[in-house]
């Protein structure tokens, strides 16, 4: 049985991939497979809404997750969504391949916790509480990990000490070859955003990136020596994939504080927040904007009113907005939410509602980075699809695809299908 590895380098880019060729385990492992140039993703261009259409095939129209993090307006930090259940669309490429009689396995798989057909499961999770750190396995449990896969969490657990990129990256990685050692899956996913992190950090290309680079091609040579140790390299197709790129941010605005000086939403004596009528879930370069009751026309029109007034001005941040409407048959984005803005090209939008309207960098929240994403999937550097193994061809280079075309291309190497997906198999990369 053929096996399959999905690594994700969260925001690696077409611009990357001439670097990355010149290094030593991506010569070993991807040197004279497939490639795809320039891969379109989904809108918003965030790793939750982009990892499920990685493993659905389906636009976020459909599978649901229009971000990052729940609706929470004015609690901190934000609560991500680590859980499957967030994800609506429920045939995806693991339950394809468990029905097909694969074992699966997810590392760092973004909203994989508790998904009822990955047999090897860590989810992507961190400590966001003190109560959560001192119950950091009790955490992994909750979200599916098995003991075997708490073992192998504790074996690693130093790395993952440190909540910062490379190391929890680094982490990740270690567990996915300890699983492939240990559990041997037919099809593994493992996602690190150590790239992601240095362009959130320096900008879109720096010295930093390029180290983050060199990190990717030092952990697939990590995860592919456990899969030569268990003799399965000749037997595994091997994709390397990414989920966005990223733009430079010139300045961070939080639209919540326009929404405050507008009557929208209502700041108690003590600063936190008493109620809303409106509320903006920033997003990097754009922002979802949710009504309280959705169903008040009087308040649908006023705060559509105001948003096409703000972004006419053409200071605050946004240029475009669309409703919910627009944006479901533009760019197959729906959801709760009634309205979307969009960034003037160089503005991230954050979360606070509370002066100032323009907030310092800060890379600890990727919204406010000096380079982020969240924009429309057109722009800027486009992500990669790079590819090896027993079942794709030999120096393929496709210059556009579409990242709902990726679940259905691994279903075909696992001899199964996505038959309701958005995408199509990527026939041109395959014997």
């Amino acid at each position: 049985m053929k096996k399959l590895i999905v690594f994700s380098a969260d925001a690696m880019v077409w611009e990357d991939v001439a670097y990355f060729r010149t290094l030593p385990n991506f010569k070993k492992y991807l040197e004279g497979g497939c490639a795809v140039e320039g891969v379109e993703s989904v809108y918003p261009t965030n790793t939750y809404p982009c990892h499920a259409t990685m493993t659905t095939g389906v636009y976020p129209d459909r599978h649901g997750v229009v971000g990052n993090f729940h609706l929470t307006p004015g609690r901190r930090p934000s609560l991500w969504m680590w859980e499957y259940e967030n994800v609506k669309w429920k045939e995806d490429i693991f339950r394809a391949a468990k029905a097909a009689g694969y074992t699966t396995a997810a590392v760092f798989w973004p909203m994989t916790g508790g998904h009822p057909q990955i047999d090897y499961l860590i989810d992507e999770f961190w400590p966001q509480t003190p109560e959560e750190d001192a119950e950091y396995l009790e955490c992994y449990r909750r979200l599916g990990s098995s003991e075997q896969m708490l073992s192998i969490i504790e074996k690693n657990m130093d790395l993952n000490a440190i909540k910062s990129h490379p190391f929890r990256d680094h982490f990740a990685v270690l567990c996915a070859a300890d699983v492939i050692r240990r559990c041997r899956p037919d099809v593994l996913f493992v996602h690190p955003a150590n790239i992601d992190g240095a362009r959130h950090g320096t900008g879109v290309f720096s010295d930093a990136v390029r180290a983050a680079v060199e990190e990717t091609d030092q952990w697939l040579g990590e995860l592919m020596q456990a899969v030569e140790e268990i003799g399965e390299l000749a037997n595994t197709n091997l994709v390397l994939v990414s989920d966005h790129g990223q733009k430079e941010s010139k300045r961070v605005i939080n639209p919540n504080v326009l929404l405050a000086d507008h009557g929208l939403l209502r700041i108690a004596e003590d600063g936190s927040l008493a109620d809303w009528d409106a509320w903006c879930q920033g997003g990097g370069m754009s922002g979802l904007i949710y009504l309280k009751d959705p169903s008040d026309r009087a308040l649908y029109e006023r705060v559509y009113t105001l948003l096409k007034e703000l972004a006419a001005e053409g200071i605050y941040g946004f240029t475009q907005v669309f409703t919910e409407r627009e944006a479901a048959e533009r760019y197959h984005l729906a959801g709760d939410f009634s309205f979307v803005i969009e960034s003037d090209g160089y503005t991230g939008f954050w979360e606070n509602y509370r002066r100032p309207l323009v907030t310092n960098f800060d890379a600890s929240d990727y919204r406010m980075g000096r380079a982020t994403h969240g924009y429309l999937p057109f722009k800027g550097p486009q992500p990669v699809f790079l590819a090896k193994g027993p079942d794709f061809k030999e120096r393929v280079t496709l210059k556009k695809g579409r990242l709902i075309d990726e679940a259905p291309t691994y279903a075909r190497l696992l001899g199964t299908e996505l038959p309701h997906a958005d995408g199509r198999v990527m026939e041109e990369l395959l014997r």
